[in-house]
């Protein structure tokens, strides 16, 4: 009887094993996507303006830094944004007809609970080249 057992335990396991050996090929699903960044239209005629200001409350450059970086570049009349952790400022170049200071100011704000913006320089009235 207990070899009965055995055996039968031993056919229901390599049943088991050979019939869940299928050879099948895995399938390969390709999905286009299509990759859309907003990048800010400037106007050709658009009076640009430069802001260098200090961002106090910056902990890290991956979290706070690049998080305050994106939500500048993302601005309606941004042309460029960088924040650099390391000097604890931003550059900003803007039309001044769409962006003003304390929009830049409120942006940096609204990024987090501990950003404040202090020492704001504004370089006004370049070309857009």
């Amino acid at each position: 009887m207990k070899n009965l057992k055995l055996l039968t335990a031993i056919v229901i396991f390599s049943a088991t094993v050979y019939s869940c050996k299928n050879k099948t090929e895995p399938q390969i699903k390709t999905i286009e996507v299509e990759e859309t960044i907003a990048k800010n239209e400037i106007a050709d005629d658009a009076i640009l303006a430069k802001a260098e200001f200090n961002i106090a409350g910056m902990t890290c450059a991956m979290g706070c830094a690049k998080t305050i970086e994106k939500k500048l570049a993302k601005m309606e009349g941004v042309k460029f944004a960088k924040v650099d952790f390391d000097k604890k400022s931003a550059i900003v170049e803007y039309d001044e007809a769409i962006v003003t200071s304390s929009s830049l100011e409120s942006t940096v704000t609204n990024a987090g609970d501990t950003y404040s913006v202090n020492n704001m320089k504004i370089l006004s009235s370049f070309s857009n080249d």
